[in-house]
């Protein structure tokens, strides 16, 4: 019986997503197939990862083409990235947290698209006076990774609700932590 590639890779990201420390045995028992079998796809945890980083970078990227990033206000594109993201954000904080991932010289120049492309929408925001100015897009784009992230984990662990994800991360990162002042006559 041949093994698809595809639901191995789905099976790990499922497993790694909730136990990231999962051993190469959890991982082939979740994806269903033997332990050789795994190893004969994936030779190590290395290579593992490496293929669930090309897997995350597809998503992202579809997620990308799908919100429509230079479409309308960019506020809006973000409240649509987040949505469109939302399926995958439990595998890229998975990946965000695979520190080899982003070292050296063996980057996958995917991140870099993707980081490239998030920062140009939030480049475009600030031209068009809808986002600070103050923050760079660089900060902003690593501010909604780790948000993802943050918001994956606890809907993971329960802490958070599903159907709260996306006006929870989009309200925290358009809107920013601190009150904004009342805008009407002092009292």
């Amino acid at each position: 019986m041949a093994v698809d590639r595809e639901h191995v890779l789905r099976g790990a990201a499922a497993l790694l997503t909730r136990k990231s420390t999962a051993t190469m045995d959890e991982v082939a028992k979740a994806a269903g197939i033997s332990r050789a079998t795994l190893h004969r796809h994936f030779a190590g945890r290395d290579a593992l990862v490496r293929a669930l980083e090309g897997l995350g970078i597809e998503e992202c990227e579809t997620a990308l083409d799908a919100a429509r990033l230079d479409e309308g206000p960019a506020p809006d594109a973000v409240r649509r990235l987040v949505k469109e993201i939302e399926p995958a954000a439990g595998l890229l904080a998975f990946l965000y947290t695979e520190n080899q991932l982003f070292e050296g010289e063996e980057q996958n120049p995917g991140w870099t698209r993707i980081d490239e492309r998030i920062a140009a929408l939030f480049r475009r925001g600030q031209l068009h006076g809808e986002f600070r100015i103050d923050l760079t897009p660089a900060w902003l784009t690593e501010a909604l990774f780790g948000l993802l992230a943050s918001g994956a984990w606890m809907v993971q662990c329960g802490r958070g609700a599903p159907k709260d994800f996306p006006h929870m991360i989009v309200e925290l990162l358009l809107g920013g932590a601190l009150r904004q002042p009342p805008s009407g006559p002092p009292a």
